[in-house]
């Protein structure tokens, strides 16, 4: 069976700016999709922000293996009852893939816990991206190294946890470097963060680039059940332990009554 892969685009640039628009006619996360289902065993469907609940709505997430998000100008209108249902998605079990300035989307953030700031300047100067692990899923059939002429530099340092792995690091003419591969585990899904991907750049018609996100699908793609309510946190009364328990001292709660959060 295929792996159901959903796309996330703000799709606001491309509403805005004509540069933009000319270089991604279909959205970037019509492009970004387009570049996905060229691989037989990904079928990818695209969602907006200005669709009602953002396209995510429970049922869309519970028949996503993973979900691409793209974000830049409108963080803050994402819908925190949104943002709610991606992150226990993700608990769950659902993969996750943030590229670019999704660093600063609302899941993301939620997600890693810090305040996920970096250094950045917009001079469309070259990038040079390079594999620091030959043997990694995410990196397979890339050269150890590959370059974009025209990019928006981010820079270190970057304010989020130590990654399980960093996969690339990227240097920028004008002298930075930057971890732009990161994987995390939170809960029971797994987290790729890709830097490249900056609007007025035909970044996501790149090869390279389009290969890595169809290795980050495969990589995140979890085959095991959703977990349904990860962040349940059940009650268990005294005579459902597992071993026979006498009940001691005063209690704060009642049998089923929910704990406080």
């Amino acid at each position: 069976m295929a792996i159901r892969v959903t796309v996330f685009g703000e799709n606001v640039h491309e509403q805005k700016n004509r540069i933009v628009a000319g270089i991604y006619p279909k959205g970037m996360h019509g492009c970004i999709a387009d570049a996905l289902n060229a691989d037989k065993g990904i079928r990818a469907g695209t969602v907006t922000l200005q669709d009602p609940e953002h396209g995510l709505t429970d049922l869309r997430l519970a028949e996503t293996d993973v979900l691409v998000w793209w974000g830049h100008a409108a963080h803050g209108e994402v819908q925190d009852a949104v943002v709610d249902r991606v992150c226990n998605a993700v608990w769950g079990g659902m993969g996750m893939i943030f590229l670019h300035s999704a660093h600063f989307s609302k899941p993301f953030k939620r997600l890693m816990g810090t305040p996920c700031n970096l250094t950045w300047r917009e001079a469309g100067e070259r990038e040079r991206i390079w594999l620091t692990s030959r043997s990694h899923p995410i990196a397979a059939g890339l050269p150890d190294h590959f370059e974009l002429e025209n990019e928006e530099m981010y820079g270190e340092p970057f304010g989020v946890p130590d990654p399980m792995e960093t996969v690339f690091v990227s240097w920028f003419q004008g002298g930075e470097v930057f971890r732009s591969g990161l994987t995390y585990k939170r809960g029971a899904g797994s987290v790729f963060y890709f830097r490249p991907g900056h609007e007025t750049y035909p970044t996501y018609h790149d090869a390279n680039v389009q290969r890595v996100i169809r290795n980050g699908v495969h990589w995140a793609h979890n085959p095991a059940a959703r977990i349904v309510n990860a962040s349940a946190a059940p009650n268990v009364p005294v005579d459902k332990a597992l071993e026979p328990i006498v009940e001691r001292g005063p209690r704060l709660h009642h049998d089923g009554q929910e704990g406080m959060r």
